[in-house]
């Protein structure tokens, strides 16, 4: 899953430039360069605390340990989910003050990357979960099921989102693309889970 989600990230850095040339130009670019800036500091909890709750789970299961495994699991939703609606409520919050450190300089530029931003940040209401999802399968050795939620949700819905939203909302479905895959990620993410329940006894 960690090599799926850095392919994708690379494939999926050049189409966000190439629609954002094709849409708005050059000031588009920055914009979203300044995002991908502030969300690697925002993903930044959900992949730490997801790689390091991961030997947890992986111990809990190999052991046997069934209610202890359960145990981690509801813990780590839970604080998933609290920290999405806090870092959602964050973003929002911060966005202009984030935004001008880097692109102050330009009024125009400015309040684009504040709005697309304000769109792109509700997003990470969604990113949590499908990111702990992929690194629980790894935990518990289930790397193809891994891997294949990666897939979907950094390479498959991104890409095509990216491709197709721009068509019909503009420039505001190029920042919200991220939201709309990270929905359907998280519909995948929910549903692998729910489904092997009983198979791994969380």
């Amino acid at each position: 899953s960690e090599l799926m989600s850095n392919i994708s990230a690379s494939l999926i850095g050049i189409l966000y430039n190439i629609q954002l040339m094709k849409v708005i130009g050059e000031m588009g670019v920055a914009a979203y360069s300044v995002m991908m800036y502030v969300d690697f500091v925002f993903l930044a909890a959900f992949l730490g605390f997801s790689s390091g709750s991961a030997p947890v789970v992986s111990y809990q299961y190999g052991a046997g340990n069934h209610a202890e495994l359960k145990s981690v699991f509801r813990k780590s939703i839970t604080i998933i989910v609290i920290t999405s609606v806090v870092m959602v409520f964050v973003s929002e919050v911060v966005s202009h003050l984030l935004s001008a450190v880097f692109v102050g300089y330009d009024k125009e530029l400015l309040d684009m990357t504040v709005h697309g931003f304000r769109i792109f940040a509700v997003g990470y209401l969604l990113s949590g979960i499908n990111i702990y999802a992929s690194s629980f399968f790894t935990a518990l050795c289930n790397g193809p099921l891994s891997a294949f939620l990666s897939f979907t949700r950094t390479l498959l819905f991104r890409g095509g989102m990216v491709l197709l939203l721009p068509m019909v909302l503009g420039l505001d479905g190029i920042w919200g693309a991220i939201v709309v895959a990270e929905g359907l990620g998280l519909i995948c993410s929910v549903t692998c889970l729910v489904r092997n329940r009983k198979r791994y006894h969380y």
